[in-house]
């Protein structure tokens, strides 16, 4: 019996991790291709020719979101997928960015709360895991924790940027999307008023930064205004820190200079790299092999 294959599909995808995170995450039983093609129907093919399941990053997430069959709430909601599954229904899609994210600020807040209890975890993994995936509502145990309505800002509002809105609004926050063109966040938050978004202009990036507990970066580049960050800033509405969670690993915003004025003004916050982010997306894994990633593996491969 042929072993499954996998792989990733994109353009360009030269360079990433995703090959040494899957080899991890299964100790390298499964064979994982970089796909790179410029036509999605030409990567697609190949897709259903060879592979039980894929990956799927830019240009092509919501491209695939319309050749799935069955897809979970989620990836309704964003409008793009980038898992796509073989099964005996059809091609299943899912969106692991969702799953990176949300498991992110969970492991992040958790995490924090410990600190303060004197039981640190700083990469309280399994228990965020835990929360994710229980009956109950993940948005619940952050209202306990924070003790009213948290405030979150999503800077950006691409393909990253939505799914971080559907994430923030699955979890209750109370979420401004912030775009260059805000008529672009407007129309993200017009599509799913349920969870009654507020919009903003990156001119108030400081101004909302300030208010925020939680802040998602989604801006491939870095604006000015976090240079212009101050001491006050981070320490915001005085609770216990925030929490920044940054999508680009490979050249990251928030440098060592703004993380250096982040420890000394407010010590109790809390910086999730791109690469957090990128680990727990292989929770994901799970939906393409139906095998538990091996996440410790994985770590290393980030580190």
């Amino acid at each position: 019996m042929e072993k499954k294959r996998f792989g990733l599909i994109g353009d360009p995808i030269t360079g990433s991790l995703s090959p040494a995170l899957f080899k991890a995450a299964y100790s390298g039983k499964y064979q994982y291709d970089l796909i790179q093609e410029s036509d999605f129907e030409t990567a697609y093919r190949k897709f259903l020719d060879c592979y039980a399941g894929i990956n799927v990053t830019a240009p092509f997430k919501e491209k695939a979101l319309l050749k799935a069959d069955i897809t979970d709430p989620a990836c309704r909601k964003i409008g793009a997928a980038n898992i796509l599954v073989k099964t005996r229904e059809g091609i299943a899609a899912y969106n692991s960015d969702y799953t990176g994210i949300t498991v992110s600020l969970l492991s992040g807040i958790i995490s924090r709360h410990a600190d303060r209890h004197g039981n640190a975890d700083k990469t309280d993994l399994g228990a965020a895991l835990d929360l994710f995936h229980s009956a109950d509502s993940p948005g619940k145990e952050i209202l306990r924790i924070y003790g009213r309505r948290t405030k979150a800002l999503i800077a950006g509002c691409g393909g990253a940027g939505k799914a971080a809105a559907v994430a923030a609004g699955d979890l209750g926050l109370d979420t401004v999307l912030m775009n260059r063109t805000v008529e672009k966040a407007q129309a993200i938050a017009a599509a799913l008023p349920e969870y009654s978004f507020r919009t903003a202009g990156i001119e108030l990036f400081k101004t909302l930064f300030k208010e925020s507990d939680i802040i998602i970066y989604t801006i491939p580049g870095k604006i000015d205004a976090i240079s212009d960050l101050e001491a006050s800033d981070w320490q915001g509405n005085g609770l216990c820190g925030k929490i920044i969670l940054e999508a680009n690993y490979k050249s990251p915003s928030f440098d060592s200079h703004v993380l250096n004025m982040m420890s000394e003004a407010s010590p109790a916050s809390v910086y999730l790299s791109g690469k957090r982010w990128l680990l727990y997306q292989g929770e994901g894994y799970s939906l393409m092999t139906g095998e538990t990633p091996d996440m410790e593996s994985m770590a290393k491969v980030i580190q």
